[in-house]
């Protein structure tokens, strides 16, 4: 059984090839919703904002568009806006580029790239930066979003702060960050029950 996080508005069988898959990624499938009036649809851009809004994780939705200058940000929470220190609501239609400075790993981006192309799911860290120049590390977990016919809609990152890990020497790769402000702790049943920010052997670190 794969880590496939299923959102169903609608209770209907969708088949069991995209688990057969075996990589992680999101299944929305998001019905039309009878009000007894008349039939309602919702976008899964929609059906997002709804639980990510008030989320202290940062949330952000781009197209699947992976050349430059794309991809596109097609929703990004005020968790993102206070991440990256714009107002979320400019952040819309821009490329997540407009983030990555003179130490942005270089290695770090053709990784996250090649895993995005081949519709994987990709967690790592980077450095980042802000407009007045800070720099910042962040944490990633970024993964397709696919249809109930398992097409590949948009990709979805989860990301925060984190810092250096002081004191002991860490055991894993991923283990020489700390968060900075959102722990573990603070993550919402739904984020625990998608593993995000789980760490594995295939990490890439700043």
């Amino acid at each position: 059984m794969s880590n496939i996080f299923w959102i169903s508005l609608h209770a209907r069988s969708i088949g069991t090839r995209i688990q057969e898959q075996g990589y992680r990624g999101l299944m929305l499938h998001v019905d039309a919703l009878d009000t007894g009036r008349h039939v309602s649809h919702m976008t899964i851009i929609e059906f997002i904002r709804a639980f990510a809004d008030d989320t202290p994780v940062a949330v952000v939705i781009t197209d699947t568009v992976l050349e430059s200058p794309g991809p596109t940000i097609l929703y990004a929470n005020p968790a993102f806006g206070a991440l990256t220190g714009r107002d979320c609501t400019t952040i819309v239609g821009l490329t997540p580029r407009f983030m990555q400075g003179r130490e942005t790993r270089r290695a770090t981006l053709d990784a996250f790239h090649q895993a995005l192309a081949a519709n994987k799911p990709f967690h790592g860290f980077l450095s980042n930066y802000r407009p007045d120049g800070t720099r910042y590390r962040v944490e990633i977990d970024c993964r397709p979003l696919l249809s109930a016919s398992g097409k590949v809609e948009h990709f979805i990152a989860f990301e925060r702060e984190v810092v250096r890990r002081l004191g002991r020497p860490a055991l894993s790769r991923a283990g020489r960050y700390v968060p900075a402000h959102v722990s573990n702790a603070l993550l919402t049943d739904a984020l625990r029950s998608m593993n995000v920010f789980h760490s594995n052997e295939t990490d890439q670190m700043t």
